[in-house]
């Protein structure tokens, strides 16, 4: 395509979003958009990436932070494992490479949770190395201006668009045009209603002249949503309560939550079941059932979770041995805490006992 390069780079110049991460060559808070804006909004990360570089003004800073403090920061935020990937690279920066954010696509690309993308956009953004990236965005764009019909989640597929867009990149400005393709797809060649009428690309699109707009990029797997069935039980002894930190890799590890009692669809659970379960974790058979939220539903990407929760009173609260890693805390804790969303907005719409 004739000065496909020199249309995006036009395009862009007039066009791009002012975003703090852009004023910068420095790789570490660059690094920390790329992260946090992975299956995330700019306009949702845009807060979290600011707190994020005030708290932790170096990479060495976020190294020696601790996980819960990070944790706790990153909540709302979902994915989880970023955070915590986050937190293992800042690791191996601050002990292989003395604090300082390694300059080449290599190195970058072996820290931990970094992956071709996000290691070729820190190489070109931050040191202008020719590595071309290809993000939803590019995928997007690319399939349709040519209109490419190989799934992308397909082994050949993704060949196909590494290499094109290797053979588009602008080996002079390679950050510069990244940044460009990457905006075009997140602004112009939207996923839905992308602005057609005035696209400088227009007349070369394959996918508008065959009407295919609306059906590319191809997805070949069709993503299995799981329904999962979660009571969290709050057991509360005046200023004191229960949680337990999830260690298992499964959502929110890392996160605090009330003990919990998940289920199979087809069964029910009956609140003597409940109150045996809470009795036991409480090491303490004194215990009064207040209430039973109504169901809460909570959609994560491939998960969809039927919750309640479970109010109950007790005279003491016992550290049953049995059940490691619980631990009785004071209700203000809470606050200092990492804990999955849906536990803290329920918590923000119903008070405690007291």
């Amino acid at each position: 395509m004739k000065d496909f390069n020199g249309v995006l780079r036009n395009w862009y110049l007039k066009n791009r979003r002012e975003l703090p991460w852009r004023d910068t060559s420095d790789p570490y808070p660059i690094w920390l958009s790329e992260i946090m804006l992975q299956q995330t909004r700019v306009e949702q990360g845009l807060p979290y990436w600011a707190r994020f570089t005030t708290t932790f003004p170096t990479v060495t800073d976020l190294a020696k932070a601790p996980e819960e403090q990070i944790m706790r920061m990153w909540q709302g935020l979902g994915y989880y494992s970023r955070a915590r990937n986050l937190h293992a690279a800042a690791k191996q920066i601050a002990t292989d490479f003395n604090g300082k954010f390694p300059a080449n696509y290599k190195d970058i690309r072996n820290l931990k949770g970094i992956g071709d993308y996000t290691a070729a956009a820190i190489a070109s953004f931050s040191f202008n190395l020719p590595h071309a990236v290809v993000d939803g965005n590019v995928y997007r764009f690319l399939s349709r201006l040519f209109g490419i019909e190989t799934p992308i989640d397909s082994t050949e597929g993704k060949k196909i668009f590494a290499e094109l867009a290797e053979k588009l990149l602008d080996k002079k400005e390679p950050g510069l045009h990244n940044q460009a393709i990457m905006e075009f797809g997140a602004i112009q060649c939207k996923p839905s209603n992308p602005y057609c009428g005035d696209c400088p690309f227009a007349q070369n699109c394959i996918g508008l002249k065959n009407k295919q707009v609306n059906v590319l990029p191809v997805k070949s797997k069709k993503t299995k949503v799981r329904d999962r069935h979660f009571h969290f039980i709050i057991i509360q002894d005046g200023t004191k309560t229960i949680v337990y930190k999830r260690v298992l890799k499964d959502i929110w590890q890392g996160l605090y939550q009330f003990p919990l009692i998940e289920i199979e669809a087809k069964k029910s659970l009956q609140p003597e079941e409940v109150i045996s379960f809470a009795q036991e974790v409480a090491g303490n058979e004194d215990l009064v059932l207040i209430k039973k939220s109504s169901q809460i539903k909570h959609l994560l990407s491939h998960q969809t979770l039927h919750c309640y929760f479970w109010w109950m009173s007790a005279n003491k609260l016992n550290k049953n041995k049995a059940f490691s890693g619980y631990e009785v805390i004071n209700i203000k804790q809470l606050d200092h805490i990492g804990m999955p969303q849906l536990i803290v907005k329920y918590l923000s719409e119903n008070e405690f006992i007291g």
